[in-house]
């Protein structure tokens, strides 16, 4: 999310919901933050579960399709998060298909659910595209975002 230097209020809003899924303390966020800025080390977490993993990348994507129009940001910080949690394309279709059935059930407004599905109809493509991206970065020991 810092890659570019700032942190956008779509980033922002991720940041929020990464730390909530994440189960952070109130100060771990700005303590990663601080560490990322001075080029400094965190202290280590705790190792998170594939099914967690699963768990937390779901509610993320959930907040960024909320939107309704993700931005260049959201989606490299999806295509992060599925890289980091190794979420293969597989798994990125069966949470995009539990995610058009929360949209369906949370909003009942046509128009609205039309809207957010088309939102994460665009984004499997584009996220598949830079998850593709980061893994070959990453497969190629250059640095991922």
């Amino acid at each position: 999310m810092l890659a570019d230097g700032r942190l956008t209020r779509e980033e922002k809003r991720l940041t929020i919901k990464l730390a909530s899924a994440l189960n952070l303390t109130e100060d771990q966020p700005a303590i990663i933050y601080k560490a990322i800025q001075d080029g400094a080390t965190s202290p280590a977490g705790e190792l998170v579960s594939m099914e967690e993993a699963r768990e937390i990348y779901t509610k993320v994507f959930e907040v960024a399709i909320v939107n309704a129009s993700l931005s260049r940001d959201e989606f490299r910080v999806l295509a992060h998060l599925r890289s980091a949690f190794e979420i293969d394309d597989k798994e990125h279709e069966s949470i995009e298909t539990q995610l058009r059935e929360i949209v369906k059930e949370k909003f009942e407004d046509p128009s609205v659910v039309d809207k957010m599905l088309h939102t994460l109809r665009d984004s499997v493509g584009l996220v598949g595209d830079i998850f593709d991206t980061v893994r070959k970065k990453t497969s190629d020991g250059g640095r991922s975002e």
